[in-house]
């Protein structure tokens, strides 16, 4: 809570917790190597959480939302990196894990940080610039500044989407992207960075994720196509394409490398695969909800996460290859929230096409009501607790049990231009209504 200075300042408030998970940021979702915690981004800040405790901590800093997020392969550090206005510089920010303490800001990327990468030993931070940006940067880590930089894709192919570091060498990293594939060599004698053009045949891929083999010996790229592409960084050549007959819908679009074999693949209309063999054949599958973007393992241990764009987060072991739902948010704005009447630890909020209903001390979701197609603007729960009062795009007021959210009636053509605001009276007989056409009703 706000505490109140001596001299009648207002103090600030403290974060606590929060309920979110932006899943819309490649890989964003990312197991510490201390198999203890968790870290992803939720607008300007990346959160902490404890995978047994569930207690988060934050790391502010970013002054638009984060893009990016990578951890060292010691744990120690962690870089992120944020969007801004076109021809603005966008920051890199280098954290101390342990202390979540910031160490440097890095700027000289222009309107969006695309992707990070820390080489094996952390010496060095591979940074790649968004689409107004095209350059991919070089950073001595210990010494907070730029080794070298240089233009990510050639002028003849598209965008560079993916950055990813060698598994051994600090001075090897791979860049792909729109009808771009390329190995890089870091020149420390001179400070330059040399690109090698990967062939990949009568192929034309874009590219929005990578993975790099623990040897260095080969590296798998997944395609807004649906296959995967697998490159020998030695030949610099595309060795194998697949799966070739039943492609996955919607593209690849996150990869997992398991410690037990074989490739585990996300795909944007929601289907995880365990594939094997150099035909990437199918041999598991699950389902989850919304576009996977990010595939982490939990360390050496047989699990790992995955995360999506509808802001859900699952937990799966290699052996059962079932999925777990851990954590739920809503995926548009919240537009309203409300405490019921002498309770602080439930609350009801509202969003596009649904109302939730949230237990506090452990910010898990007990209720979800889902209207398709339509979006609540307010919600109110009445002083007595048993009904849920909600305000709807479609000049609708319905009304909803509480406990189990079953529909109990609807007012129709409540508003012309669509029902705004909502209360309940005190005494729990009336609703008062406002509207997009200015309006307040008296129900």
């Amino acid at each position: 809570m706000a505490a109140a200075k001596g001299d009648g300042a207002v103090g600030e408030l403290e974060l606590q917790a929060a309920i979110g998970f932006n899943g819309h940021v490649p890989c964003g979702l990312i197991c510490h190597p201390d198999r203890e915690h968790i870290l992803y981004p939720l607008g300007c800040m990346v959160v902490i959480q404890h995978l047994d405790t569930k207690k988060q901590s934050f790391l502010h800093g970013h002054a638009d939302n984060v893009s990016c997020v990578v951890v060292s392969r010691d744990g120690m550090d962690v870089a992120s990196g944020q969007v801004t206005c076109i021809g603005f510089k966008a920051d890199i920010i280098l954290w101390d894990f342990p202390k979540q303490e910031l160490l440097a800001r890095l700027s000289l990327h222009k309107g969006k940080v695309e992707g990070l990468s820390f080489s094996p030993r952390g010496i060095y931070l591979v940074s790649l610039g968004g689409q107004d940006d095209g350059r991919v940067m070089v950073w001595d880590v210990s010494k907070r500044e730029a080794v070298c930089g240089s233009p990510a894709s050639p002028r003849s192919a598209g965008n560079a989407n993916v950055v990813m570091c060698s598994s051994c060498r600090d001075e090897m990293f791979v860049t792909a992207g729109n009808f771009t594939i390329r190995v890089w060599e870091l020149d420390t004698a001179t400070k330059k960075i040399h690109p090698s053009e990967c062939y990949a045949g009568q192929l034309r891929r874009i590219t929005v994720c990578v993975q790099m083999t623990d040897d260095d010996d080969d590296f798998y790229l997944g395609t807004t196509s649906g296959d995967v592409l697998k490159v020998n960084t030695s030949s610099k050549v595309v060795t194998a394409c697949g799966p070739q007959k039943k492609k996955f819908s919607m593209g690849v679009t996150a990869l997992l490398l398991p410690k037990t074999g074989g490739l585990i693949v996300g795909t944007g209309e929601g289907t995880v695969a365990l594939c094997t063999g150099s035909d990437f054949q199918v041999k598991k599958r699950m389902r989850v909800e919304g576009a996977v973007t990010s595939l982490t393992c939990r360390g050496r241990d047989d699990q790992f996460f995955i995360g999506t764009n509808k802001g859900q987060m699952y937990h799966s072991a290699y052996a059962t290859f079932k999925e777990e739902l851990v954590a739920v948010c809503h995926t548009e704005a919240v537009n309203d929230i409300v405490f019921p009447e002498g309770h602080s630890d439930l609350f009801v909020t509202c969003s596009t096409n649904d109302i939730r209903v949230w237990y506090t001390p452990e910010r898990l979701e007990r209720l979800r009501i889902t209207v398709p197609n339509v979006t609540c603007h307010a919600v109110e729960v009445t002083r007595d607790g048993m009904v849920i009062v909600s305000a709807w795009n479609d000049r609708k007021i319905r009304a909803f049990v509480p406990a189990t959210g079953e529909p109990m009636y609807e007012i129709n053509n409540a508003h012309n231009l669509g029902v705004t605001a909502i209360a309940a009276t005190s005494d729990c007989k009336q609703i008062i209504s406002g509207g997009g056409d200015g309006q307040v009703i008296c129900a």
